[in-house]
């Protein structure tokens, strides 16, 4: 690959998905929130130890009860969660102008099923850089926010005189005092109301990223291709979602060619050979430190992208240039039919440490 100060020329493009093509990082940390709530293990360390890797990995990590020939249904199972949570707001929620007469009614089929993790999906208007400022000026986190509607979850009251109707016991404390203790599935049947009440109320629909459009619209067909920690249902449900048609060659991370993620370089390396050129002749743009580093060590010269992550958290890793987003870069085919890439601000470029 050619390169000088201000322009550099590859043969194909090879994009990550989520945080690089599309926004979906509320729904993310929503489905990955619950996932740490279920487990007892603290939401915002669980979020931060994920993002960028695969789902397989991750369940792996956090939930190695998990058996190997359960792996692909849990892995489908969350993915599917995402993409509820993504949707919750403008299907089941004020987003879709359908209202309901109780909380009951929001118990859809992903979060009455009794699955540990319910099915959702959708993301914040802002940058996904936002979501990753100070905990103090960011907006109340998903578990927070579901701690506070479980407390808020009311008990049916129980009468003395047999009048009440309640599922669970009553312990005799003495012979005038009867207190009411809800059983598991009462338990279960508020907490799934408070999940479905949480997913509802705010929106997180999967959002297209700024400058997308245009760079994929600037490259020919068959010059292109995803590589995504994404299993397949997550990563074309978020770019449909967004009017992205997913290119042919679309890498996902339940593809069975792939023996390793990202940080690993082989989801890039089985996308550039699906397209017929060598990594090294080709461009990844990636969001993320893993996803960095898996461009990388395939060769490729890698752009940045500070859609998900604040620049000091990237523009050391050693990323070839890092720009805000892609309208901080244009692309164009020559004559001879490479394309020419031309970041628009100089002061958004960095050379790779020695």
């Amino acid at each position: 690959m050619q390169s000088n100060t201000h322009t550099f020329y590859a043969d194909a493009v090879l994009f990550d998905m989520d945080g690089t093509l599309t926004d979906s990082i509320a729904a993310v940390e929503a489905a990955w929130g619950k996932v740490a709530k279920d487990i007892g293990q603290d939401p915002t360390y669980v979020i931060a130890a994920t993002h960028g890797k695969r789902a397989i990995d991750n369940l792996s990590q956090f939930k190695p009860e998990i058996k190997a020939h359960e792996m692909d249904a849990e892995v489908q199972k969350f993915e599917e969660s995402i993409l509820f949570f993504a949707d919750a707001f403008n299907v089941h929620g004020p987003g879709s102008h359908v209202l309901v007469d109780s909380p009951a009614e929001l118990l859809i089929t992903p979060l009455s099923s009794g699955e540990a993790t319910p099915e959702l999906s959708m993301s914040l208007p802002s940058s996904r850089a936002s979501s990753f400022a100070a905990l103090g000026s960011r907006r109340p986190s998903f578990a927070t926010r579901l701690n506070s509607m479980l407390s808020r979850s009311t008990v049916p009251e129980v009468s003395v005189h047999g009048e009440g109707r309640f599922d669970g016991f009553i312990m005799e404390e003495d012979e005038d005092s009867l207190t009411f203790e809800p059983n598991s599935k009462t338990r279960q049947i508020h907490c799934l109301e408070a999940w479905q009440i949480e997913a509802t109320s705010v929106d997180r629909s999967v959002r297209i990223l700024p400058g997308v459009k245009k760079m994929m619209a600037s490259i020919p067909e068959g010059r292109y291709a995803v590589a995504t920690s994404g299993a397949k249902t997550y990563a074309y449900g978020c770019m449909t979602r967004v009017g992205i048609v997913p290119p042919k060659v679309t890498i996902t991370a339940d593809d069975k060619r792939l023996k390793a993620g990202k940080p690993a370089p082989d989801p890039f390396l089985l996308a550039a050979r699906e397209l017929g050129f060598s990594a090294s002749n080709c461009v990844v743009f990636e969001d993320s430190p893993s996803g960095i580093r898996a461009g990388l060590a395939s060769g490729a010269t890698v752009i940045a992208v500070c859609t998900s992550h604040e620049r000091k958290q990237i523009e050391h890793i050693g990323a070839h240039f890092v720009v805000e987003n892609m309208e901080n870069i244009t692309c164009e085919t020559c004559e001879d039919g490479q394309l020419k890439f031309t970041p628009l601000s100089l002061s958004y470029m960095y050379s790779p440490p020695s």
